[in-house]
């Protein structure tokens, strides 16, 4: 309630206060760093900064107050202020900014075998399905009581585990598996979930086993998340919307609390890397060996849309399963147009009905519907337009609909929901919408019905990624590719905090939903395997084995495509589909320390001032040999090529057999790649070696100007293949 209170407080006077994040630097005395400071000295040193602002508040203006003290992510803090404190602040020194808190978004069974991972084989038995591991998920929160979250042959918490269970009742409570909850949301008072996006990425990375999950019967099996054995802890930043402050104060806590992975199913537009929080808490994660999953966002498929695209960070685009939940409409001229949809009731006639389209409202808006009379009949209802495909069936049920097709607009290709609809229903593709508008056009009495067909397996084109899944380029740094990876993200089974399945007798607690918000806990997840099989390994080195080692094709050995069935290109799947048994093993690795982001930030042509935000330090680029973004030790690679040749270095540490031989192969269309050496032999583990990369604009293509190609560099032993795509700018 205390939160709850002072928000009310601070916000009943003067609707011109805003939440402010503001950075700050500690005093410049030899000995003063933040591990000296008590954390109730950073906060008094903190209060300094509001007292400052005393003389710009007027009496129609509460006192200004802070709402959370940041010691870990940076020196800084968040408090409501106004426009007029903010500039008196602004004459302290110390001051670095002060900015007004973002609100961001949420990007919102079967995945494990998918991955290749089967109970008590393989892998996942050897990496001991990821026992001793913390994954600390910011998002909605958690339904502590979900059987995903039992702690059945869970070990009790390592014992640098530091954090704390924040619920207040006897009902819901902590225990070996999840063992850490706490709220960040003003207000809420409660680390529950009353919105299921989080106890669904919760449990997609680290669900135990609970055997007959479903959703209506469907994609019946057993549930659990990537990583069944490692412990979670839950940091609650979202209701309606998440914002800044908290997620910041969160990321704060989980650095305290000694989680080793953070994932986040969260994000808002990209923008400069010392203005993204998110990426400075990140920065200041991996310092500590913490690794950092988050998803790339929702903006699919429209090019320059990825978010949280600091190299530092793993970033997540969303990729189909080969699960199918099928729904197939069948027309009044006997074709047969397969969808999805989760709810798939048994009773549904077989009997042709009236099938009703309105053009003026495509999009079967609630208001428009209102006043129609549709009983009996099936309506069909365009996908998007700012209404939820499950806002649209309840609209046609309220209106008398017996039953909806929804049909994807063109941006949405072949990308179909199988959604837990409120009534009878089937999600169709672009090009089968255009049929069913063909058909509807050809006969003055259209009809149709929807054959439910059940869960089918086998779908050879998965992965395909998701129309939703956010492309590259990355806006902030386009010479570091963004997304890292795909994983699955599309019509994922996981917990949920309520049942769905209202009124049908049944109880199942699952949901199947789609959005990068589930391909990331699903990364997070292979990364506690992979940093329970390999200790010893910076988050840097376990991104390069994830990235290098990735899928390029589909279960039926063709190029992945996108949502259009055509070849997807770097700037949609990035270095490919994550191939969890490989990255175990990648051979070699690009490995990098906090130290080395530093001459690329300068590089970026940040200020002192805009580097030391993020790296939480003073820095002088004049004093450091800035290198430009392609020089970056990153696993990918993404060049400009223009008149005159680049050269960029790449290091490269071996994991693999002590003494092995590697050879390269590149290929780049309209450039001439040259790597020097093109043999790298190496005879012991953790040995590095360093190569360089020349590209230039191959002879006889000099007036083909503006346009973007995508390669790929490969370094092969007898065992090992190490890949990493290119995409060059031909300007």
């Amino acid at each position: 309630m205390g939160y709850y209170t002072l928000f009310l407080t601070l916000t009943s006077k003067d609707s011109n206060l805003q939440t402010y994040i503001v950075h700050v630097e500690l005093p410049s005395f030899p000995t003063l760093t933040t591990s000296s400071l008590l954390t109730e000295d950073l906060q008094a040193y903190y209060q300094t900064f509001l007292a400052s602002t005393l003389s710009a508040s007027s009496p129609s203006t509460d006192e200004p107050s802070i709402i959370y003290s940041y010691h870990n992510v940076f020196h800084g803090f968040s408090a409501r202020l106004s426009p007029e404190q903010v500039k008196a602040m602004e004459k302290k020194p110390g001051f670095i900014s002060a900015r007004p808190q973002k609100t961001l978004s949420l990007h919102t069974t079967h995945s494990p075998n998918f991955l290749g991972l089967n109970q008590n084989t393989g892998f996942w038995r050897d990496s001991n399905y990821g026992r001793g591991m913390i994954i600390g998920v910011l998002d909605s929160g958690v339904n502590p009581n979900h059987p995903s979250f039992n702690d059945d042959g869970m070990p009790p918490p390592p014992a640098s585990w530091r954090g704390r269970c924040e619920f207040n009742s006897t009902i819901a409570r902590c225990n070996n598996k999840l063992i850490g909850a706490r709220f960040f949301t003003i207000g809420d008072g409660t680390p529950s979930d009353e919105d299921g996006h989080g106890t669904h990425t919760a449990s997609t990375a680290a669900g135990n086993f609970v055997p007959g999950a479903n959703v209506f019967g469907n994609a019946n099996g057993t549930a659990a998340g990537v990583a069944p054995l490692a412990h979670v802890a839950t940091y609650k930043v979202c209701t309606t919307t998440c914002e800044e402050s908290d997620i910041v104060a969160a990321m704060d806590a989980a650095i305290d609390d000694g989680v080793d992975i953070i994932s986040l199913s969260l994000g808002g537009p990209a923008q400069d890397f010392f203005g993204e929080n998110i990426a400075v808490g990140a920065f200041s994660a991996i310092e500590r060996g913490i690794f950092v999953s988050a998803s790339a966002g929702n903006n699919g498929p429209f090019y320059g849309t990825a978010q949280n695209g600091a190299p530092w960070i793993l970033t997540v685009g969303a990729s189909s399963v080969d699960r199918k939940i099928r729904a197939t409409a069948v027309l009044g001229n006997n074709e047969e147009l397969d969808g999805e949809s989760t709810f798939q009731p048994s009773d549904f006639p077989t009997t042709l009905l009236p099938l009703f389209y309105s053009p003026n409202d495509s999009f079967c808006s609630p208001a428009s519907l209102r006043s129609l009379d549709l009983q009996g009949m099936i309506v069909l209802c365009d996908n998007g337009g700012g209404i939820g495909r499950i806002a649209k069936g309840r609209a046609v049920r309220a209106a008398g609909g017996a039953a909806m097709v929804i049909v994807n607009q063109q941006r949405q290709g072949f990308t179909t929901n199988s959604d837990s609809h409120v009534l009878p229903a089937t999600h169709l593709s672009y090009t089968d919408g255009l049929r069913v508008k063909a058909y509807l056009n050809s006969t003055a009495s259209p009809t149709a019905t929807i054959s439910f067909k059940g869960t089918v397996i086998g779908d050879d084109r998965a992965p395909q990624v998701a129309a939703f899944s956010a492309r590259g380029p990355n806006p902030p740094s386009p010479g570091i590719l963004k997304p890292d990876i795909i994983g699955p993200g599309h019509n994922i089974l996981a917990a949920w905090h309520v049942s769905v399945e209202n009124n049908t007798g049944t109880n199942s607690n699952f949901n199947i939903i789609s959005g990068t918000s589930m391909s990331c806990p699903h990364l997070s997840g292979v990364a506690a395997l992979l940093k329970s099989v390999h200790p010893d390994w910076s988050p840097a080195a376990i991104k390069s084995a994830i990235m290098t080692t990735a899928d390029l094709v589909n279960l039926a050995g063709n190029p992945i495509e996108d949502q259009t069935q055509s070849r997807a290109d770097v700037f949609a799947i990035g270095s490919g589909h994550i191939n969890i048994l490989k990255a175990t093993d990648p051979g070699l690795v690009y490995d990098m320390g906090p130290q080395d982001y530093v001459p690329y930030l300068c590089g970026l042509n940040y200020t002192d001032q805009q580097v030391a935000v993020i790296v939480n330090r003073v820095v002088r680029c004049a004093e450091i040999s800035s290198i430009p973004e392609a020089e970056l030790n990153y696993p990918s690679f993404s060049v400009g090529i223009g008149n005159t040749s680049t050269t960029y270095n790449r290091t490269v540490t071996n994991v693999g057999e002590a003494n092995s031989i590697y050879t390269v192969r590149a290929a780049l269309p309209l450039v001439d790649v040259r790597v020097e050496p093109t043999t790298l032999q190496f005879s012991a583990i953790n040995q590095t070696l360093t190569y360089q990369t020349t590209f230039t604009r191959a002879s006889g293509n000099t007036t083909i100007v503006n346009v973007i190609v995508q390669g790929f560099l490969t370094w092969t032993s007898g065992r090992h293949t190490v890949r990493s795509p290119i995409v060059g700018f031909v300007e």
